[in-house]
């Protein structure tokens, strides 16, 4: 099967569910398809087991034409992170800035050591022999929160601004910390004589600063070139290739594309929208990355559950993830937690924060794709298996009831603010 037909069987299959779901079931769309994806999955399984169609032998082979790993990280990834970025408001943004940038750096540094000594505690309790370091590249690709995932769900949840913008902020700079630890991370693990500290600082530097300014150029290029002419195709054209290009350069010169394309979307969203575009192109522009934003969403979430097709799931792997759903929450409470503890010394903050910042801590696709992109052996199916596992929880169960925790801690502030 050709990348043309195996794109127009996705995009078929995700049209349908997306019907199924809008029509009948009615949940927040990333959470339906997904779940009519896993069903379907379900269901080709059985079909298999009961004898009647070989149809996961099939399925199995469509399946492995996607490269997960490549197709959400070097492709989808950089149209969701501008799109999301694109409507963050920068003053916002800055009101709240030192906690978006303890919780996005310090925060998952301090979950990534948590879960993965826990981890290394937990696999090797369950007789999975499996080293330390990569342990820790699990706690490095499990601990960020999902951008894509938290984006979609928070559009639904009703949640006071200042929260939705810690919640965004937050998810939108993890991803990109997280990613940049996983890759200094896996750089040791293949090559340990890198793991000298002015190595690993100089990595780091590369990849998380050298992301930041390099964004802070594409933005700047984009805004001057935005504001020279009003011509609505061609600034949405100019948008696209601020995506494409930038996160394809800044793979090249060796940074972070996710935090370049969230810093670019972020000056493109702000000082772009207000002085560079009149309403004719904002509205046009809004639009267009509002149904890329959806459609890749749901594309996306439909992939996820379509993967398990392709996984090797064994009891104790199983039973690994669901101990490991506890880990990753209790990491995250205590990431979380201290922060917000030490914040509430000089402010307030909106009711239950830390619950809420705990529960809408989502996992995604980001986490699945870095989880395959381990070098092949056992230590990469078990940590596979397990995040599919925490995965799958965070959107299905995390995703369907953050809402009502949102609207919970409404009704406290109204009651107190009466």
């Amino acid at each position: 099967m050709d990348l043309f037909e195996l794109s127009a069987l996705l995009i078929t299959i995700t049209a349908l569910f997306s019907y199924i779901n809008a029509k009948w079931i009615k949940l927040p769309t990333a959470i339906g398809v997904m779940l009519i994806a896993l069903l379907f999955s379900l269901a080709i399984a059985l079909i298999e087991w009961l004898g009647i169609y070989p149809s996961r032998a099939l399925a199995e082979k469509i399946l492995s034409g996607v490269d997960f790993n490549f197709t959400l990280l070097q492709g989808m990834l950089s149209f969701l992170l501008f799109a999301g970025a694109l409507h963050v408001n920068l003053k916002d943004l800055g009101q709240q800035r030192w906690v978006i940038l303890t919780l996005s750096t310090l925060g998952v540094l301090l979950s990534t050591l948590l879960i993965g000594y826990g981890s290394y505690f937990v696999f090797n309790l369950l007789g999975f022999n499996i080293d330390l370091i990569y342990c820790m590249l699990f706690g490095a690709l499990i601990s960020p929160t999902d951008p894509i995932a938290v984006l979609s769900i928070l559009k639904s949840t009703g949640a006071p601004k200042a929260l939705e913008t810690k919640i965004t902020g937050e998810s939108l700079f993890n991803d990109g910390v997280g990613v940049v630890i996983f890759i200094v991370l896996l750089g040791i693990t293949l090559d340990p004589q890198s793991a000298s500290l002015p190595h690993i600082a100089l990595l780091f530097a590369e990849e998380a600063i050298g992301g930041i300014v390099f964004g802070l150029m594409l933005g700047y290029i984009g805004f001057k070139l935005l504001a020279s002419l009003d011509d609505y195709s061609t600034e949405v054209l100019i948008s696209l290739a601020i995506v494409m290009g930038g996160y394809t350069l800044a793979a090249a010169i060796h940074t972070s594309g996710p935090i370049s394309i969230v810093v670019a979307g972020l000056v493109i969203g702000n000082h772009g929208r207000q002085y560079a575009m009149s309403e004719k192109t904002r509205e046009h522009l809004d639009l267009f990355w509002k149904l890329i934003d959806e459609i890749l969403n749901a594309l996306l979430f439909v992939l996820i559950g379509l993967e398990v097709l392709i996984l090797d799931f064994s009891y104790h792997s199983l039973i690994a993830g669901l101990i490991t759903i506890l880990l990753v929450l209790g990491a995250r409470w205590i990431s979380v937690g201290i922060p917000i503890s030490l914040f509430k010394l000089r402010r307030s903050f909106t009711p239950y924060v830390t619950r809420i910042l705990v529960w809408g801590g989502l996992r995604g696709g980001i986490s699945v794709a870095l989880a395959l992109s381990l070098p092949p052996g056992s230590a990469r199916d078990i940590i596979l298996a397990v995040t599919y596992v925490v995965v799958v929880f965070s959107i299905v169960v995390q995703g369907l009831t953050i809402g009502t925790l949102v609207e919970k801690a409404n009704r406290l502030e109204a009651n107190q603010s009466a």
